[in-house]
């Protein structure tokens, strides 16, 4: 095969470093169905076990029926409907901003909003551990970026005062997806008006999970700076599919002029935004959903921690397992699955040489049982590998 294909393969083949895909049967529920066998689901992002919720279904399947299968169009042709309107409005109310507006995945959000906003008189401020998504959006901006140590706010204050920048933006994931940790936002507002700068949380894994109702990592901040913008998933916690941006009614409607994600793709099925829409509903209702999240998160986290194992400091339902070499890491997840336990194994380059960890994470559809269960057979992968 031409351009050396075949041989990096079999490097990365060597190194334990290929990826691949595993066929998940059924819906996304806490037990689903691998190679034919039924598996204990520990890796989903489904937090609040929404993507097979009766009632966000049925809003899918009306939504179909009403609206047809798909938008047929971007946003600024034809494919502007009135589920997306309706969702948009949604989750400005439940986000607590101005205005919002859909994307068709977080990385597309993320790269919207940032090549919009960030041009070569920006200097970008990126936490070292934010997403994908993230650093490849600050790369295309073609703005200046200076990464941060991890949730280190005093290294952030010494780059914002020593910049010349026209304009300052920081960025961070509010929920670090491989750590389970959680960035201090409450210190990083502060630095806002004192350097002039805006402030993109990436929200994915708050949403629907932190805050005293599940708006989010800003809901109990209580923050009405108009410096900061949230992207947020719909993929996630509630379930369906997309991503949003929330903000001033001056970000959003740059946004619709500018972001190149957003005006040159086709819209979001009516389905998807119907589901999310609901979803939202569900959340709203009452607490009870996420507090089984979180009784799972710390029954989880307790029996790994008493088993001796390194959760890396996690704060959130993303609970990491340390193993640290990538081959053995792979192979713990193989036993799991060999016992009945679907976690998958995370390894460079998506997250530093020498920290490959299983990556578990929890639902609010796990039972006390499900818990015990993952403990158990992730206590007896490592005493095996």
């Amino acid at each position: 095969m031409k351009n050396g294909i075949l041989e990096e393969l079999d490097r990365l083949s060597a190194l334990g470093l290929k990826r691949a895909l595993t066929k998940v049967e059924g819906p996304q529920g806490p037990r689903v169905r691998v190679d034919g066998r039924e598996v204990l689901l520990m890796c989903s992002n489904d937090y609040l076990g929404l993507a097979d919720h009766p009632l966000v279904k049925e809003a899918a399947i009306k939504a179909t029926e009403r609206w047809g299968a798909g938008a047929g169009a971007s946003r600024l042709v034809s494919g502007s409907m009135e589920p997306h309107m309706m969702l948009e409005e949604r989750i400005r109310r439940f986000k607590g901003a101005q205005a919002a507006l859909l994307f068709n995945s977080g990385y597309s959000a993320n790269l919207g909003a940032i090549s919009a906003l960030a041009d070569r008189t920006t200097e970008i401020f990126s936490d070292r551990l934010n997403h994908a998504s993230i650093v490849d959006a600050c790369v295309l901006s073609r703005a200046r970026v200076r990464r941060y140590p991890n949730r280190d706010v005093d290294s952030l204050d010494r780059l914002l005062k020593a910049s010349r920048a026209k304009k300052k933006l920081i960025v961070t994931d509010s929920v670090f997806s491989m750590d389970g940790t959680i960035a201090p936002l409450k210190e990083i507002i502060s630095l806002l008006d004192k350097y002039n700068a805006m402030l993109l949380v990436d929200d994915a894994h708050a949403t629907g999970v932190l805050g005293s109702n599940g708006r989010g990592s800003l809901e109990d901040l209580q923050s009405s700076n108009q410096s900061i913008i949230q992207m947020g998933t719909l993929g996630k916690a509630l379930g369906s599919f997309g991503a949003f941006i929330a903000g001033s009614k001056d970000i959003i409607e740059f946004l619709i002029t500018k972001s190149r994600p957003f005006i040159y793709t086709t819209a979001l099925p009516p389905s998807v935004c119907a589901a999310a829409a609901k979803a939202i509903d569900i959340i709203e209702e009452g607490p009870e959903i996420i507090e089984r999240l979180w009784r799972n998160t710390r029954r989880l986290k307790k029996g790994l921690n008493d088993a001796g194992l390194d959760t890396m400091g996690s704060a959130t339902p993303i609970i990491p397992v340390k193993v640290g070499d990538a081959k053995k890491t792979m192979e713990a997840s193989g036993r799991l699955l060999e016992k009945g336990v679907f976690i998958q194994g995370i390894r460079p380059p998506t997250v530093p040489e020498g920290a490959s960890r299983l990556r578990a994470t929890v639902s609010a559809a796990h039972t006390d049982r499900d818990i015990d269960l993952a403990v158990s057979a992730i206590t007896e992968a490592f005493d095996e590998c």
